[in-house]
């Protein structure tokens, strides 16, 4: 199969930025990357404390930085900051062709702030700033969560000319408090005569998480037309998200920005994992394919889709009135969104702060082990 006829080739084609949701030192030296990059069509990475928290536990790879930073006396927090930053910087330098042949779309390399910061505007603007300043690399991305005090914080970022991953979305009325978030932003990058061509964001809305929540919920109701509803609202919000996108930009006040050289901030599905296994394994990529969009995958994903994705075009304009559909439905069988956006934010908070403590806990042994 040639690369011009695989099945992510024509992913692609339909305008949707492959990206590999995954980093560690061994895929950075092994030169797998690279393969992914002329051989699957990936334009772009993303991290999270939790694929970190796996990096550093199975990767001998660390080791010899590990022994450095504890002979200089480091501390953990100090150790994690150094070793996840240089991964960064160098999958960054990597996917730099990408980014350069892209005008700054793709070859992106996300990294997020510390997830106990989710509520504390103050301290992400803080490590949002330190982490872009060591990275050192105009293709990075810091992703921030989109908890309330973070929509300050991603404000506050974009206005200081930092490229934005915005995280852990999961409602419709949260998203567009993001986009409000990063126009915002953006105002405040022109006022203060930053380049606005140079800022790039994306809003990562989660869709697996969505459906896995609402199933349950409807297993829980038991009836034939809840049943029948299952594995359907996750998609039905991302295709309602993407009209949120199409829409936020039409407006007067986005319309300005954009003549002043802005970009938009493109959706970027995520959880995209299929955990239902009586579901296609490619089913959030095959079914979010649409036009300026990013999906982060899994390995296992992005092979599924490599081997088997059967990319049908645009699977997404003009699909909000049967999504619209789809959620009243749920919501006659009693089933609260608001309900379930919030808790899944506070589950997304609380399972990423799991996985910090988990990466804090593997370099302090490796650290002591070093000594």
């Amino acid at each position: 199969m040639s690369t011009e006829t695989t099945p992510t080739a024509a992913l692609s084609a339909v305008g949707v930025s492959i990206w590999l949701d995954d980093l560690s030192r061994e895929r950075i030296n092994s030169g797998g990357i690279q393969t992914l990059i002329a051989e699957r069509n990936v334009v772009g990475i993303t991290t999270n404390p939790t694929i970190f928290a796996a990096a550093l536990a199975k990767g001998e790879a660390y080791d010899a930085q590990v022994a450095e930073l504890a002979a200089a006396g480091k501390t953990v927090t100090e150790a994690v900051f150094e070793i996840t930053t240089d991964d960064v910087a160098a999958a960054s330098d990597i996917f730099r062709p990408v980014f350069d042949s892209t005008a700054g779309f793709d070859g992106r390399v996300s990294i997020e702030v510390e997830p106990g910061f989710a509520h504390d505007a103050a301290a992400t603007i803080a490590q949002a700033k330190d982490l872009w300043a060591k990275v050192n690399r105009p293709n990075a991305m810091i992703k921030i969560p989109a908890t309330v005090e973070g929509l300050e914080a991603i404000t506050a970022t974009i206005g200081a000319g930092i490229s934005v991953n915005v995280t852990l979305i999961f409602s419709l009325e949260r998203y567009r408090a993001v986009i409000n978030a990063y126009l915002t932003g953006l105002e405040q990058a022109k006022a203060a005569g930053i380049d606005l061509s140079t800022i790039h964001s994306v809003a990562s809305f989660f869709v697996s998480r969505v459906d896995s929540e609402i199933n349950n919920r409807l297993d829980a109701v038991g009836t034939d037309e809840a049943t029948a509803l299952k594995s359907k609202a996750g998609v039905a919000n991302a295709q309602l998200a993407y009209e949120v996108f199409e829409q936020a930009y039409t407006t007067e006040r986005a319309a300005g920005l954009l003549a002043a050289g802005a970009n938009k901030q493109r959706p970027l599905w995520a959880s995209t994992g299929v955990k239902d296994p009586s579901l296609p394994d490619t089913l959030y990529v095959t079914e979010l394919a649409v036009a300026d969009v990013v999906n982060t995958m899994p390995e296992k994903t992005l092979e599924a889709t490599f081997d088997h994705g059967v990319i049908e075009g645009d699977r997404v304009t003009g699909s909000y009135a049967a999504a619209n559909a789809v959620l009243d439905a749920i919501a006659a069988q009693g089933i609260s969104y608001d309900d379930v956006t919030a808790l899944l934010e506070k589950e997304g908070v609380e399972k990423f702060i799991v996985s910090w403590n988990e990466l804090l806990d593997t370099v302090s042994a490796a650290l002591e082990a070093a000594k």
